[in-house]
């Protein structure tokens, strides 16, 4: 065997996002294919920086600085992220929304593993709250909040937008093989491993139930409340806010979705954490590209 090729596969990492991100590469030649994954995971980087509410430097912070004071124009893939945003919490009843950063600060997790506001905190921190209130002008690109303290926050979105985007690198490089996560939480998979018909992604629910997913050419997100959270009372308060509430959700404790892209995957599995079992009907009806693989 040719010394630039191997019999196991690439395996590649990055901390990004809040997160680990891992990637395995099919067996084959190796610097085609360690090229192809540090492209890929490149480009998760730069998503990084430019999404990223920790950095001060960052596109969305210097955006989070200004927007409330007037138009901001911002770049053009930000732009048409923001539109996709919209369009998502429109159709998920506003339970996905963007603007919960507010909430995210009063309940302590930023930064932190949660903390219960007084009432008042609560209450301030939902009024700045609400996807209706960023104006987007597509002539000028230009993003402006209409209240005051509106922050926002792509921790429900990120993952999935930016592995998305690595797969594209990826394909762009005929990768036939590969499987990237973030987080473990948003994983897409390319083709199959070389001794299967597809990638096995093994997942326990929070009653201790073992389950395997099937996953060749698509996304599985999971979401679910434990994780980043704190307990009062016997309850388990986690850190996937209810905008409409100003709470952390207690409708379901973990929901898994698959589907053809991570981005809506990672969006509507936040979305039905939020709405509930219940909701699973009208998912299907408006998402019928989506499975709720899992919802309890």
């Amino acid at each position: 065997m040719p010394a630039n090729l191997l019999a196991s596969p690439v395996r590649l990492a990055l901390d990004a996002m809040g997160t680990r991100f891992e990637l395995v590469l099919g067996a084959g030649e190796a610097v085609r294919l360690r090229a192809a994954g540090e492209e890929a995971l490149a480009e998760i980087l730069r998503l990084d920086h430019q999404l990223s509410v920790y950095r001060p430097s960052s596109e969305v912070s210097w955006l989070n600085a200004r927007a409330s004071h007037g138009p901001v124009v911002v770049e053009a893939s930000l732009f048409a992220l923001l539109e996709c945003c919209q369009a998502l919490s429109r159709a998920t009843e506003g339970a996905f929304d963007i603007t919960i950063g507010p909430l995210m600060r009063a309940w302590g997790f930023i930064n932190g593993s949660g903390r219960l506001p007084a009432e008042h905190e609560r209450r301030a921190a939902q009024a700045n709250v609400g996807w209706e209130c960023v104006e987007l002008d597509p002539e000028r690109r230009a993003v402006r909040f209409r209240r005051p303290g509106m922050r926002i926050d792509f921790g429900a979105i990120g993952k999935g937008y930016a592995v998305d985007a690595a797969i594209q690198i990826l394909r762009s490089h005929e990768i036939t093989s590969a499987l990237l996560h973030g987080g473990t939480s948003s994983i897409y998979a390319i083709g199959a491993p070389d001794d299967s018909q597809a990638w096995q992604i093994g997942w326990t629910s929070p009653a201790g139930d073992a389950r395997t997913f099937t996953l060749r050419d698509g996304a599985l997100s999971v979401s679910a409340v434990h994780g980043k959270a704190f307990e009062i009372g016997g309850q388990v308060l986690g850190h996937v806010m209810d905008p409409r509430t100003g709470a952390p959700t207690m409708a379901a404790r973990a929901v898994v979705v698959t589907g053809p892209r991570s981005l809506e995957s990672e969006v509507l599995s936040t979305a039905l954490l939020v709405l509930g079992p219940g909701w699973v009907g009208e998912f299907n009806r408006r998402f019928p590209q989506y499975n709720a693989a899992a919802a309890v």
